[in-house]
Formats: structure tokens, C-alpha cells, sequence
């Protein structure tokens, strides 16, 4: 009998390592990729790159990477699209074309990090996981400009949807407002900085975070002092063991532009979608 349990587990090791392997699903178009963790290290265009300072590792890392606009290479991406780069723990970031696409290095080029498995990566500030297995982070002249959220980590697919005001109507603000009216560019920081956990009006990829506008939203319930405080650090407001909303320090969020997150949702306020 343990024989034949020896036999049993022979057989069995491979197909479990083969479950345990890491791997990223691109989808684009009606056209799916997958790509274990070793697939992506052995490709001709892994190449080791420097990133000078981290975003979610505030410091300078070094990373076996592939380029993410190789990934989508040949495949035929609808027009009016953004790739959303879903994570194993349900964040959701929007990424624009122009950005991904982008292989010109004086501008921001993005990179898919593949974590190597006999070189693991450090935990992440304040959590208990690295950033792997797979993390899309920025080189290039502009990186600078990449927002904070627009760095996702622990990443599980790519996947070509519509932009987000063609997608999720219930987002939009009043269209009186005139185009340089700040509201608008509260309504642009919200989608790149908080849609990635929040809903609002029910529309969103994502359900990390509460819905921010059903049934109440922040400002009803809220002073503008504690919304600001509890954008910049939740900690500072409220806290609990199962708190998940990181800080967004100065550097990934200014003054000004959580004012104008808080007069977007000020402005939704008094537009709810129908519960």
C-alpha cells in the first residue's frame, strides 16, 4: 500500500507544480494570452531594468521585466479602449492606451516585473505580501507623471474594456459644467485614483472599497476636514483590523487635488443613480 502511494504521489507532484506556477491571463479583443511566470522569464525581451525610485516600494528596486506593450503585440485592440490591469485581491486600475502602447523611453514606458521564484522580492510597507508575482512598474523619462495607483502589484490579468465614461455613464458630472470647470479634473483623480477599489453610482470594476456615492456619499456624512484627512490617511480618522485603504502620501496626492476629488463627489452627491 505505501508502495502505491509513493506511486500516486509521483504522478501527482508534477500536475501540482504545474498548478503552482504563476501566471498572467492578456485578453484583448476577443483574444486571450496566458503566460506562466516561466514563460515570461525565458522570453528574448526579458531584460533587467532600474527603477530609481519605486512607488510602491518607496525605494529604488531592480526587476526581470518584459515590456507590457510586447505582450499586447499583434493583438487587435478596439478603439475607445484602456487595458485594466485587475490584481489578485480585486484592485482595478485603468490604464490608457498611449500609456501601455508606449515603448519611447523619453516618455513613461511600462513594464511587466516577473518575480523570479529563487529571488523573491521583499514585502511590501505595511504588508505581509511582496508585490509578485507579477507587477506592471514604469521607466523612462516620464514615470515621473505615472500615478500612484497606476503601479498595480500582485497582478492576474490585462484585459482590453471600454473607457471608463463610455463604459460607466452613472460617473459623469453635469454636462453644463464648462471643460475647465475643476469638477472635471475631480472627476479624472477619481477614476485613476479611487475607481481602482470604489464604486460610485454603481459603476466600477471593483468592490475592494465601498461604494462611494449609494447609499450615502462621503460629503453627506462627512466634514470637508475629515474627508480630506481621511483620503491622506485613513489611520488618522478611523481604524480597524480589516483596514485595507492605504495612505496616499503628499507625493501620490496633493492638497489641491484631493480638494477637487472631494468637489467631484460633493458634485455627485446630488447625482445618485436609482438604488
Amino acid at each position: 500500500m505505501r508502495g502505491l502511494a509513493l506511486s500516486l504521489l509521483c504522478m501527482l507532484l508534477p500536475f501540482a507544480a504545474e498548478a503552482a506556477e504563476p501566471s498572467l491571463t492578456v485578453s484583448v479583443g476577443g483574444e486571450t494570452r496566458n503566460f506562466t511566470r516561466q514563460e515570461l522569464l525565458a522570453r528574448s525581451d526579458a531584460a533587467t531594468i532600474q527603477v530609481p525610485m519605486d512607488i510602491s516600494y518607496r525605494a529604488p528596486m531592480a526587476y526581470r521585466a518584459v515590456p507590457v506593450a510586447a505582450l499586447l503585440a499583434g493583438m487587435t485592440i478596439p478603439p475607445d479602449s484602456v487595458i485594466e490591469a485587475v490584481a489578485l485581491d480585486g484592485f482595478v486600475a485603468q490604464l490608457p492606451l498611449d500609456l501601455v502602447l508606449n515603448t519611447d523611453e523619453s516618455k513613461a514606458v511600462a513594464w511587466l516585473a516577473v518575480e523570479e521564484p529563487d529571488r523573491p522580492w521583499p514585502k511590501l510597507p505595511e504588508k505581509d505580501v511582496s508585490a509578485g508575482p507579477f507587477y506592471i512598474v514604469w521607466t523612462g523619462a516620464g514615470a515621473g507623471s505615472i500615478r500612484s495607483e497606476q503601479w498595480p502589484f500582485q497582478m492576474a490579468t490585462l484585459e482590453s474594456q471600454p473607457s471608463p465614461a463610455s463604459r460607466w455613464p452613472a460617473l459623469a458630472v453635469d454636462p453644463s459644467l464648462p471643460a475647465t470647470d475643476p469638477i472635471r479634473a475631480g472627476q479624472a483623480l477619481f477614476v485613476v485614483q479611487c475607481l481602482t477599489c470604489h464604486k460610485l453610482n454603481k459603476a466600477g470594476a471593483s468592490d475592494v472599497g465601498p461604494d462611494l456615492n449609494l447609499p450615502q456619499n462621503p460629503t453627506e456624512y462627512l466634514s470637508a476636514r475629515g474627508l480630506h484627512d481621511l483620503i491622506r490617511n485613513p489611520k488618522t480618522v478611523r481604524t480597524w483590523p480589516a483596514q485595507a485603504m492605504p495612505p496616499f502620501p503628499p507625493d501620490y496626492l496633493s492638497d489641491r487635488e484631493i480638494d477637487l476629488i472631494a468637489a467631484y463627489l460633493k458634485h455627485m452627491a446630488g447625482r445618485k443613480a436609482a438604488n
